[in-house]
């Protein structure tokens, strides 16, 4: 879909509203330049385009493509290619929405395909129409007003990143186990916005290096370019971070696990307590219980079974302290070489 096409002659928009397709191409030899502004064309708009403006089929190819890392070519009939990444947080979601602009410029036009909501170009439009003393230095114009915007809609991002990742600091330092699919999901999306970040720096550093830029762009190119070296090195840094949260949360998930094993150790150690009190109980109601004659004969007073009763309690209670100590005692054998005897005085 077309969304604008104008044509830019003496730093002035030479008409009002869109022209079409034929009558822009029509217009590049008049002077100036044109500006053609596509949202997502289908393969037919841009074989239209195509053959309009003489577009290579390899840049065209690439323009359709979804790429994960910006980049810039030149072809033989000098017409350039650059791609770039664009990004915009979502409040809602809590996420980063990215899209794509592929940019073919020529010194007679200049033909943008956006792709993704997070791509739009108007305020670059409008900023640069603004500006006639720069739509007078010719097409490049336009790449420097479509990389100021794309670089100052980094800004955002990066900040609420950085609030996302403090939220989660707060969780994880204050002793509590963090959500650790929100930190990879985080991880993931700083590394997505580097890719997007960093490549960009090499495009710009070889068109300030090759001097493609006019000399009246070159100060306004070097902006941007100081610019998107600050956003590169805050996602770095928030990338590094996020990998140092992500231990700590793990070593709170550990520390959490050691505390559970503890007071589930703890909760054994009273039932074998109790078991062990239980124990010998048991065993005087079990043999108490038995039916054998002679066990029935032989139990003939209150004495007897008082007597019977203190053997069958005090005797394994007995049998039970004796193996208990003799296993502390292998359990913690004396350290050789060390005085075990108390220091007079």
């Amino acid at each position: 879909m077309i969304v604008d096409c104008a044509h830019y002659r003496d730093g002035r928009r030479q008409q009002q509203g869109p022209m079409p397709l034929e009558e822009a191409a029509a217009r590049r030899v008049q002077g100036g330049f044109v500006w053609l502004g596509l949202f997502e064309p289908t393969p037919e708009e841009l074989e239209r385009v195509r053959g309009a403006f003489g577009l290579h089929e390899l840049a065209v190819e690439d323009a359709q493509a979804f790429h994960l890392r910006p980049k810039a070519e030149k072809y033989e009939d000098g017409t350039e290619l650059i791609i770039l990444r664009t990004a915009r947080y979502d409040d809602e979601r809590e996420e980063i929405d990215t899209g794509e602009i592929s940019v073919f410029l020529a010194e007679h036009f200049v033909i943008t395909v956006r792709q993704g909501i997070a791509s739009e170009l108007t305020g670059a439009r409008s900023r640069l129409e603004r500006r006639p003393e720069l739509l007078r230095t010719g097409s490049a114009s336009t790449l420097w007003a479509i990389l100021d915007q794309v670089v100052d809609s980094y800004a955002p991002v990066v900040a609420e990143l950085d609030r996302d990742i403090e939220q989660i600091e707060a969780t994880v330092f204050s002793g509590t186990v963090a959500p650790t699919e929100r930190i990879y999901f985080l991880r993931r999306e700083a590394t997505d916005f580097y890719r997007a970040v960093h490549p960009l720096l090499a495009v710009l550093a070889r068109r300030l290096a090759t001097g493609h830029a006019p000399a009246e762009l070159l100060p306004y190119f070097r902006d941007v370019h100081d610019h998107l070296l600050l956003v590169n090195e805050e996602v770095a840094a928030q990338r590094d971070l996020l990998a140092t949260v992500l231990e700590a949360d793990i070593a709170v998930i550990s520390v959490e696990q050691n505390r559970i094993n503890l007071r589930q150790t703890a909760t054994m150690e009273r039932l074998t307590i109790v078991a062990t009190v239980f124990l010998p109980l048991s065993f005087v109601v079990g043999f108490f219980g038995q039916n054998f004659g002679w066990l029935v004969d032989h139990i003939s007073s209150l004495g007897a079974f008082v007597t019977l009763s203190v053997i069958g309690l005090v005797l394994p209670c007995t049998v039970l302290y004796v193996w208990l100590h003799h296993r502390r005692g292998q359990a913690a054998p004396p350290v050789p070489g060390l005085n075990h005897h108390r220091p007079p005085g």
